[in-house]
């Protein structure tokens, strides 16, 4: 594969956001109070647009925050560079909440992992489910999205890029070769 593939153009992207948010009302109803957490920087902004569809479909706003992960990764001190840090905020009580972690790929788990123990930081949350866009396999770690946008077969050599509209000044997938070392 020499160029990039698109995997959701901006269209899909707007209609898998809608069934996701279906989804986590079908699955946990409208009573329970419900806190997305964004983690940076693509997660961030897909729980936002994620926010404004669940909050047109259930009695109680739902409470958004954004995490910062990078001083918990297990590989920031190997990768030679010190991590760019980012905005956490996390409005809301975590401690008995019911948490939906959103991210943009799931790919080893590491980051899933480190979101895990940065949100434990705030207290004991009732429940976490991860929510994803787009879940391209190869897992290092035994971690599985609750709320899958799309799975798609990678290889090693490859990557998924998620573009958004609030940073990349458009919405979409795309499946591309790495680059070469």
């Amino acid at each position: 594969m020499s160029e990039a593939r698109t995997i959701l153009t901006a269209k899909e992207m707007a209609r898998t956001l809608e069934r996701l948010a279906s989804e986590i009302v079908e699955r946990r109803g409208e009573s329970a109070p419900l806190v997305l957490v964004g983690i940076q920087r693509r997660g961030v902004d897909l729980a936002r647009r994620l926010k404004t569809l669940l909050d047109a479909r259930l009695p109680a706003p739902v409470v958004l925050g954004q995490l910062d992960i990078n001083l918990y990764r297990d590989d920031w001190s190997s990768l030679g560079i010190t991590p760019a840090i980012s905005h956490t905020e996390i409005p809301a009580e975590v401690e008995g909440a019911s948490v939906i972690l959103v991210d943009d790929v799931l790919y080893s788990g590491r980051t899933t992992r480190a979101a895990l123990e940065a949100i434990l930081d705030f207290g004991r949350p009732r429940r976490v489910e991860l929510l994803v866009l787009i879940d391209r396999g190869h897992r290092e770690l035994p971690i599985q999205a609750d709320y899958v946008g799309k799975r798609v077969n990678t290889s090693a050599a490859e990557r998924v890029d998620v573009l958004v509209a609030e940073r990349d000044e458009q919405d979409r997938v795309l499946l591309r070769p790495k680059p070469e070392a």
